[in-house]
């Protein structure tokens, strides 16, 4: 199924949407572009559970309809320039989207 289509069936059902006063809000962005559910390959960074270093959460690309076992994560345990380089090279490297990249300030 395209991901547009999974979009069309999955953008009024989100767990962030809030009903008051007969208007529709949302508390997180449902929009097509930061849906982790419906692209093939998508990237999550978190920290780390200890505080030392981040944890990235990457969407294989086998077994997408078991969602158990549909992520991986790697920890990446550097300073703050190594593993945004690391980051970095990895989102390029695997060909991720490049609207994940994050925009220089």
């Amino acid at each position: 199924m395209s991901a547009h289509l999974q979009w069309m069936v999955v953008r009024n059902c989100s767990s962030f949407l809030l009903k008051r006063n007969n208007q529709t809000y949302s508390t997180a962005r449902n929009s097509f572009r930061y849906n982790g559910l419906i692209h093939r390959k998508t990237v999550g960074v978190e920290p780390a559970p200890d505080g030392k270093g981040i944890v990235v959460v990457l969407k294989k690309r086998a077994g997408q309809r078991r969602l158990a076992t549909s992520y991986v994560r790697v920890r990446i345990r550097r300073d703050a320039r190594g593993s945004l380089r690391s980051l970095r090279h990895l989102i390029s490297k695997n060909r991720y989207r490049r609207d994940l990249r994050m925009v220089r300030g």
